[in-house]
């Protein structure tokens, strides 16, 4: 038994790859985790498609928790964030089979290649969505500054 404690190393994308042995393991057990979490099919995705969501502290647990559907950036970083930390509960109560359908192009390059191939593999109708090219990114609006001298 070696004398250091040995290390497994964090559950990523990154390492699950570099970590599995020549029959993949660690990377199978990797895709095992997100492919639990699938809904059924699609249709179960009955999230809201307008509004402001309250995302619970289980799937986002630092940062902006509640997301405003209508800015494209926001809708963006929900949907990623729920792909790759709900579980299925999750996946149905915040994500909308019509607007992942919508946005699959753009969200399958900013989840990881592990969460877009699990889900590529199960929903034919995503796979089909792998040609067409991502949207472009919404336009930061810029803040003006309203200072004294504006006024």
């Amino acid at each position: 038994m070696p004398a250091t404690p040995q290390h497994h190393p964090a559950w990523s994308p990154a390492g699950a790859a570099a970590d599995s042995g020549p029959d993949g393991t660690d990377l199978q057990l990797y895709q095992e985790k997100f492919r639990r979490r699938l809904p059924h099919a699609l249709d179960d995705l009955r999230g809201p498609t307008q509004g402001v969501v309250e995302a619970p502290a289980t799937v986002v647990w630092s940062g902006l928790r509640a997301f405003e559907l209508g800015n494209e950036r926001q809708l963006m970083s929900l949907y990623r964030t729920v792909l790759a930390e709900g579980m299925r509960e999750d996946l149905c109560a915040l994500l909308n089979r019509d607007i992942l359908l919508r946005w699959w192009p753009t969200l399958r390059i900013l989840v990881s290649t592990t969460v877009c191939g699990v889900w590529e593999e199960r929903f034919p109708q995503l796979r089909a969505l792998a040609d067409v090219p991502p949207a472009q990114p919404p336009a930061r609006r810029r803040r003006h500054h309203r200072g004294p001298a504006a006024a």
